[in-house]
């Protein structure tokens, strides 16, 4: 029981290359967070999809499905039009999100060209990173503030966490607890 709250369902991107690493220690501390209060979670792994960029060919919607083109990305396009909560988790790499989930936010692209509103979504970002400059977050942080204030979200929350290198890093911090509390909020 939740206690009445109506359960939501939750979209995570894991943008990690890396398997079992930092970023999916911290995802997985948000989803068990989240379902913890009755939320149902749906994850994709991106590092694992097979994908190409979005080339512009602006034949979104066209068969219906958000890209001509991309299997994986319809998928993913599916369910964040029915979610209510959209999370990116992602590692930092060069001050910005890798390549693999790079691909699927700029095929977002398909949601202007087949006028797909996506506003009211709620909306947060997990990162972390190697450097103890909490300042290489900048870029990151931007890029999804911009993403979330052109489809119209609403910010839920970001956890940044810098300093973890190796794999289980972020297990000798104090993140993991905050993922998972972060999700129990939403």
């Amino acid at each position: 029981n939740n206690g009445g709250i109506k359960m939501k369902n939750i979209l995570v991107l894991n943008g990690s290359p890396r398997v079992k690493g930092n970023t999916e220690a911290l995802t997985k501390a948000f989803i068990e967070g989240a379902q913890e209060n009755g939320n149902k979670v749906t994850t994709f792994d991106i590092a694992k999809l097979t994908l190409n960029g979005c080339i512009a060919c602006e034949n979104c919607y066209s068969t219906g499905t958000a890209c001509f083109f991309y299997y994986y990305f319809n998928k993913i396009a599916e369910a964040l039009e029915k979610t209510d909560i959209f999370v990116i988790a992602s590692p930092l790499y060069w001050g910005s999100f890798p390549a693999q989930l790079k691909c699927i936010i700029d095929k977002f692209y398909a949601f202007e060209v087949g006028k797909k509103d996506l506003s009211g979504k709620g909306s947060v970002l997990i990162s972390c990173c190697e450097s103890t400059d909490e300042s290489e977050f900048d870029i990151i942080s931007l890029s999804y503030d911009r993403i979330a204030q052109s489809k119209g979200w609403n910010v839920l929350g970001k956890l940044l966490v810098p300093n973890v290198a190796a794999k289980g890093d972020v297990e000798k911090t104090d993140a993991i607890n905050k993922a998972k509390l972060l999700g129990k909020s939403i």
